[in-house]
């Protein structure tokens, strides 16, 4: 090859990212208004071998541009992957579905059957649905997984026009023997509404194999959550459910409290903002209690709960053991609020439910006029309620929800100490206990206690669990009781220390320092004795065994 030739190769590949199979223009903030603008990159595709994917994100395509790349992939029959997000900003409206059309032509021709296809951030409408229509329900999307159509203002009749092309879709490929297995579904900020949601709902229960489902700001009231919520039933694989900003009200949060119970590998729920109410909060609670085995995070941030709902969700998530965030900011101070005027009014008429939908947004707007007045305080009223929320999720019987942490805290510690679970002590690594003993004060009692019900509450018969737990208890007892500062034994403590539900781990680890040399053997006989009368529910065998130890060593002191 010419040196020549090198250079040019090499300078084509410094503009443009080719990874295997894929080519990639991505962020590249070209414009093209015509087939003269975008002839190298035709030339990129056209000269591409086995193209399976095409990102054009962060450029801009005028209508004749995309005829002409459109004219390039009629023989890429390979490609899975669009990636075609942010591709019309500055185009009017007017250009953004006969583009579409002549890039959907383009992979029907081509035969090509897509995996992924991501056309978000592309303020398109109605029309730019009706763009991608044929294509949806043609055999290229026979092999959809993932479609992203977040932020393109499809409005109710695009949610309409893609849930009946995603049913034509369904319904052809199951006729062929290969039915259309969509996976991820993103539509966020498309103001989809009731009505939309509830089409898409239908598709969504023929479907039957979501695992993320991304519906966030849409206007969807608790009757398009219902009927969301009896979509995600006939979905077992379901992994995400995202429908922050969108106003579920009790009857929507119980609808889907319901649902969640039939669905076994939820990780992610996200009802941010989305005004679940106490008693939609208490629904919740109840679904988490009887299943939701391997949920990782849960929002109800700013969903009008009071304290009261929220330790009730707190306490239902404890024994979750891949529980790694929960999410309870903005609890309501003030006592439950009233409902909307939709859960008061005959819902049979669908003229009367679109009036209460829009009082609701009128109350909504008020509501945020009012805010916006109370601007000031909110500094003040934000203290106080940390303060009210620390204090119910610092209780020891949640021991596995977010407790006040210092800001000054190393991640992993925070995550821990705020959480406990036995994955995150041992992510911790060797020197777990040195960590936890530079953040808690154990020259305090009361502290010491704390810190020393979080570790042990994770305790685990696993050899790795056990010893990371008994090592870390060990270090922050050995040093409070060798503390020149400390007036008292914790377990001699007059501090007043909140009521603790004990689990399991709290006896035995307790089990393993009494026959450590720290344990102050004049105190075998009162915690013998404290034991012995003490109500430990189902912790009876653990029990059984710290009181057989006291036993063994009383003789000896």
């Amino acid at each position: 090859m010419a040196s020549e030739d090198v250079a040019q190769l090499a300078d084509s590949l410094a503009k443009t990212k080719v990874g295997e199979g894929e080519l990639s223009y991505k962020g590249r903030g070209l414009k093209f208004d015509n087939a003269q603008s975008v002839e190298e990159l035709v030339k990129d595709v056209e000269n591409f071998q086995g193209l399976q994917a095409l990102r054009l994100e962060g450029n801009t395509f005028g209508v004749e541009a995309a005829k002409a790349i459109a004219m390039a992939l009629e023989k890429k029959s390979q490609l899975e992957c669009c990636y075609w997000s942010d591709v019309f900003t500055g185009r009017v409206r007017a250009e953004i579905p006969p583009a579409l059309t002549s890039l959907g032509s383009a992979l029907m021709t081509a035969g090509a059957q897509l995996r992924v296809l991501d056309l978000s951030d592309n303020a398109f409408g109605p029309d730019g649905v009706k763009g991608i229509d044929a294509l949806l329900k043609s055999s290229v999307c026979h092999t959809l997984q993932e479609l992203r159509l977040n932020n393109c203002g499809m409005g109710i009749g695009g949610g309409k026009i893609l849930a009946a092309a995603l049913t034509v879709c369904y319904k052809e490929s199951s006729a062929l023997g290969s039915p259309l297995k969509l996976k991820v579904f993103i539509a966020g900020r498309n103001r989809l509404e009731n009505d939309g949601a509830t089409a898409l709902a239908h598709a969504f229960k023929m479907m039957g194999s979501l695992e993320e489902v991304h519906m966030p700001q849409n206007g969807i009231t608790h009757p398009g959550v219902t009927a969301l919520a009896s979509a995600m039933e006939h979905n077992p694989q379901l992994r995400v459910l995202n429908l922050n900003d969108n106003t579920f009200t009790k009857k929507g949060a119980i609808a889907m409290a319901e649902a969640l119970k039939k669905l076994r590998n939820v990780q992610v729920i996200n009802f941010g903002d989305c005004l679940v109410r106490s008693e939609g909060a208490m629904a919740i609670a109840d679904a988490l209690m009887e299943g939701l085995p391997i949920l990782r995070e849960l929002n109800l941030s700013f969903g009008e709960i009071t304290q009261e709902a929220a330790l009730v969700i707190a306490q239902a998530v404890r024994d979750k053991a891949q529980l790694e965030k929960l999410d309870l900011n903005g609890i309501d101070d003030e006592g439950e609020p009233e409902e909307d005027d939709e859960d008061d009014e005959d819902e049979d008429d669908d003229e009367d439910e679109d009036d209460d939908d829009d009082e609701e947004e009128e109350d909504e707007e008020e509501e945020e006029e009012e805010e916006e007045e109370d601007n000031e305080d909110d500094g003040v009223k934000k203290t106080e309620q940390d303060v009210k929320q620390e204090e119910i999720l610092a209780k020891p019987q949640i021991t596995t929800v977010s407790t006040p942490v210092s800001s000054s805290c190393p991640p992993d510690v925070a995550s821990f100490l705020s959480f406990p679970s036995p994955d995150k002590l041992l992510r911790l690594g060797a020197k777990r206990a040195l960590l936890i003993e530079q953040q808690v004060d154990v020259t305090d009692a009361a502290k010491t206690v704390e810190a020393f019900l979080k570790i042990s509450s994770v305790f685990k018969e696993e050899s790795e669990v056990k010893n990371a737990v008994v090592f870390s208890c060990d270090v922050c007892l050995c040093i409070f009781a060798t503390a020149p500062t400390s007036s008292c034994v914790p377990w001699q403590s007059e501090d007043k220390v909140k009521p603790v539900q004990v689990v399991p781990g709290h006896l035995l680890a307790l089990e393993h320092a009494v026959r450590q040399d720290y344990f102050p053997r004049e105190y075998v006989a009162v915690l013998q004795a404290f034991v012995s009368r003490k109500s430990v529910g189902s912790c009876a065998s653990a029990r059984s065994t710290l009181l057989s130890t006291l036993a063994q060593i009383r003789p000896e002191c």
